[in-house]
């Protein structure tokens, strides 16, 4: 099929052109989804915005008590910008295992919100982050929680003609880790079978302070298992009690068969891998591995 491709010179044009075309208009950024849905003819937009000029979507700013990371910011950028190590370092760890270096390169984190992948690898330590995203419109910007704004596969609560221009992390207290996990069928350039993000803040005398656990591929929405975290909060952190974590993680998704793994085996590694971010984020804050 034969598109238009417009060049807006600032996000207010970008989105006044969205208001124009409407459902016949695309925003495009990395492109590294968008692209291949409509060689497979599974989109037919007649427009398509593209927004790599715009450089003001690009930034990655410390904000002081937050981190600011653009639409347009890479998972190359994630991975290689230093904000995101310490406690922060699930990002780039999640980044890092995104396609291959070609899709790194130009694959954007608003690209990977907006297309809604239960799979999304980045969105899992976003959403354990409880991470904020901001939405420009034509009349307004409004900043909604990540975890509200994912609707189901393919599907936001983005309303027509709005923009993901940012979002905004919350930085972690003291005593905090994050560590993301993965497994696919390979062990690069691979669509998650599961992924799982965690974050824990532990108190000064070894308890769990708070604890945030995502999970992806393994419900319509990358998911929180908030009864694992409740089962976490004030306790000792023992074997015992991660493995009751994985457990409870694994009772509260909704996985499906397809090709790459049946719903059990999703189960069994949730059940597996949550215990080994958590035990992860653990060492992390007491220091005994990077």
């Amino acid at each position: 099929m034969s598109f238009t491709v417009h060049h807006p010179a600032s996000v207010s044009d970008a989105v006044a052109l969205a208001e124009r075309y409407g459902a016949d208009g695309r925003f495009l950024a990395g492109g590294t989804d968008l692209i291949i849905q409509i060689h497979r003819k599974r989109l037919a937009s007649q427009h398509l915005i593209d927004l790599t000029g715009l450089a003001e979507l690009r930034a990655i700013e410390d904000a002081g008590d937050e981190i600011r990371i653009g639409a347009l910011a890479t998972h190359k950028a994630i991975e290689r910008n230093p904000l995101f190590q310490g406690a922060l370092v699930a990002l780039a760890e999640a980044a890092r295992v995104v396609g291959g270096h070609q899709v790194r390169n130009v694959g954007t984190v608003g690209g990977n919100i907006a297309n809604a992948s239960p799979a999304a690898d980045v969105v899992a330590p976003l959403l354990a982050l409880e991470a904020e995203v901001v939405l420009q419109g034509a009349a307004a910007t409004r900043r909604v929680r990540l975890r509200d704004f994912l609707a189901g596969p393919g599907r936001t609560m983005r309303g027509d003609g709005e923009l993901v221009r940012e979002v905004h992390v919350a930085k972690p207290p003291p005593r905090s880790a994050t560590a993301f996990l993965k497994a696919g069928r390979r062990k690069a350039m691979e669509i998650s079978v599961v992924c799982v993000a965690a974050r824990l803040t532990l108190d000064d005398a070894g308890r769990c302070a708070a604890a945030r656990i995502a999970l992806g591929a393994v419900s319509a929405t990358t998911m929180r298992a908030e009864a694992a975290e409740r089962a976490l909060e004030g306790a000792l952190l023992t074997d015992d009690v991660l493995r009751d974590a994985g457990r409870l993680a694994a009772g509260a998704c909704h996985p499906i068969d397809d090709v790459r793994a049946s719903a059990r085996y999703r189960r069994l590694l949730v059940e597996a891998l949550v215990p080994r971010a958590l035990a992860r984020c653990v060492e992390r804050i007491s220091g005994r591995r990077s």
